[in-house]
């Protein structure tokens, strides 16, 4: 009996029905006091107003309380503070409940607010990539390095195009959470892809090395390398969403990479039909196994000593992030592997969806 009374609901009708029958069985009962002990009849008024008026007041206590500190909460919410809950959400009325809302609709706006903000984060972050690899691409020619034939001009023109579709993805990544956002998956040669976005890593790290307002100490030493078998292997999956994989796993690990080290890109078919297995491997310290579990967290650098190669800027703490987001898009899989030295990051990609039924 003593577990089912704790989901009993009081409702505010019930208690002030309640409050009403209280306060006539507290008259009527001095009132027949009053005839059997012959008192005078002013004087059991007094009482009988006094002890209803007690009780009302602890009543309506009970019942104002909860609203003044909802006022508060309220307009708190109103001016952008969304830290505020109200207490007493565990109440077993209709002031509960409302509490209870209050308290869902500030953790939905302080959700929104935080989403906005991780939003612009994210957007810098991807843009950087391919605006420094279009600018390399002009600088190139402005400064009579290249010259503008057409093969140059069709690199910086797929590089603006990539830039276009990116800002397409970027302002469809408020929706990415909620599963809204589209997948425009096709079935892809793996060896010319990756080795295209690991030659865009390489420009854009080399325009970050001389470019004007460059990073002084950005990575060109560390050595790039892709191994893909069989050489023939295809795989299903939405290049764009798939590009930015790649490309934020191979920028995290030339961060980590030792000088002069090693970054290598292995993909291998994986158990499905046109499915695939990719893997990040570098030579850096590691990740240690305390923190496998929140390095994909947004905002999340690591504590590792020393965890960025010499003169990295550590990034924002987006990359690993905004991968793990596009796997999941997939329906894939995306986590720290176990490697005998670095760190190895390890992806794999469902593929074609099974038919049912």
């Amino acid at each position: 009996m003593r577990g089912r009374l704790p989901s009993v609901t009081i409702s505010i009708k019930t208690k002030l029905g309640s409050l009403v029958v209280v306060s006539v069985f507290i008259t009527t009962g001095l009132l027949l006091v009053a005839l059997r002990t012959e008192t005078e009849l002013r004087f059991i008024t007094v009482f009988s107003v006094i002890a209803t008026l007690l009780l009302t007041q602890f009543v309506a206590h009970g019942l104002t309380a909860p609203l003044d500190e909802m006022n508060k909460v309220a307009k708190g919410i109103s001016h952008g503070d969304y830290t505020r809950r109200v207490r007493g959400a565990g109440r077993r009325d209709e002031l509960g409940d409302l509490a209870s809302t209050i308290n869902r609709m500030a953790d939905d706006l302080e959700a929104v607010d935080r989403h906005r903000k991780e939003l612009v984060a994210n957007v810098s972050h991807e843009l950087r990539t391919p605006i420094a690899a279009l600018r390399a691409v002009l600088e190139n020619v402005v400064d009579g390095v290249s010259a503008a034939d057409p093969e140059t001009m069709r690199t910086a023109l797929a590089q603006t195009e990539r830039l276009g579709r990116l800002v397409e993805t970027l302002l469809d990544l408020s929706r990415l959470d909620n599963g809204v956002v589209p997948l425009r998956s096709r079935r892809f040669e793996v060896w010319p892809y990756l080795s295209g976005v690991l030659k865009e890593a390489s420009l854009a790290a080399s325009h970050r090395s001389v470019g004007a307002g460059a990073r002084p100490h950005a990575r060109t030493d560390v050595h790039l390398h892709l191994d893909v078998s069989p050489p023939e292997l295809t795989a299903h999956a939405d290049v764009e969403r798939l590009h930015q994989v790649v490309a934020n796993l191979v920028e995290n690990a030339v961060k980590h990479s030792p000088p002069h080290g090693r970054v290598t890109v292995r993909a291998r078919r994986g158990p499905f039909p046109e499915s695939l297995r990719l893997e990040v491997l570098d030579e850096g310290p590691g990740i240690p196994e305390s923190e496998r579990h929140k390095v994909f967290e947004r905002f999340n650098r690591g504590s590792v000593p020393s965890p960025h190669g010499p003169g990295s800027d550590g990034g924002t703490g987006l990359g690993l992030a905004i991968a793990r987001w596009c796997v999941d898009l997939h329906g894939g899989r995306i986590g720290v592997a176990e490697s005998a030295r670095g760190c190895r990051i390890l992806v794999t990609l469902p593929g074609i969806p099974r038919q049912r039924g």
